[in-house]
């Protein structure tokens, strides 16, 4: 579903990030609802006008500095908007802003600031938490301070088997996964990942499984 991301900030603003059904990056900005500037009713009629643009459904807001009262700007956004039919829920942002400093978030958004890349991982969350933390290392979501005591290459070996197990087990949305998810699907590599996700990018969500098939160097063996 359309969703809208915020990534709390005071000072600084607050980062916006619309992507579509399937993750595709539709639109970003920032808007300064709090102090020290105080811009409340010109932030909501900006978010409401992205949301009609855009047919936003979900907002995903960041639990980090300026949560709560980010939290607030959504819930009244949805009573003064009530047509825009809009439900709100609060994500884990753990690891965000190393995804956007990152070498595959340059990649994914070359042209997008490297502070707006979090508003998009945030949004991203609400609609497919895995793909989008494949591709944080697991030591930034700070899942425990116990896990730097180990061997790293033990973990991250260990967690890789884990998470393609995952995959391979559940199966994954192909026209919500990220090109990191796609890759761990048995069958598949990063090269063929790319291609369906660019793939999707260009002709919007599968309709088939047969499309798969004029995805470039897709095979029918890798098709079965």
């Amino acid at each position: 579903r359309p969703t809208l991301g915020l990534d709390p900030g005071l000072r600084t603003g607050v980062k916006v990030a619309v992507v579509d059904a399937t993750g595709k990056l539709v639109n970003t900005g920032t808007i300064y609802p709090h102090v020290p500037r105080n811009q409340w009713d010109a932030s909501l009629q900006i978010l409401a006008e992205l949301c009609r643009q855009h047919k936003v459904e979900l907002i995903s807001i960041g639990n980090g500095t300026a949560s709560r009262e980010t939290d607030r700007l959504a819930i009244d956004l949805i009573k003064r908007y009530p047509e825009l039919r809009l439900q709100k829920l609060v994500v884990s942002e753990a690891g965000a802003s190393v995804y956007s400093a990152s070498e595959l978030a340059a990649r994914e958004f070359p042209g997008v600031d490297v502070s707006l890349r979090g508003a998009v991982s945030i949004a991203r969350r609400l609609q497919d938490p895995l793909a989008e933390l494949v591709k944080i290392e697991p030591k930034a979501i700070g899942v425990g301070q116990y896990q730097h005591d180990v061997s790293q290459a033990r973990l991250a070996r260990t967690l890789d088997t884990v998470v393609e197990d995952c995959v391979n087990a559940v199966g994954v949305d192909v026209n919500t996964a990220s090109a990191p998810l796609l890759a761990r699907v048995a069958g598949l590599n990063a090269t063929l990942a790319r291609n369906i996700v660019e793939f999707r990018d260009a002709h919007g969500p599968f309709r088939h499984r047969e499309q798969l098939l004029k995805i470039s160097r897709l095979g029918d063996k890798t098709f079965e």
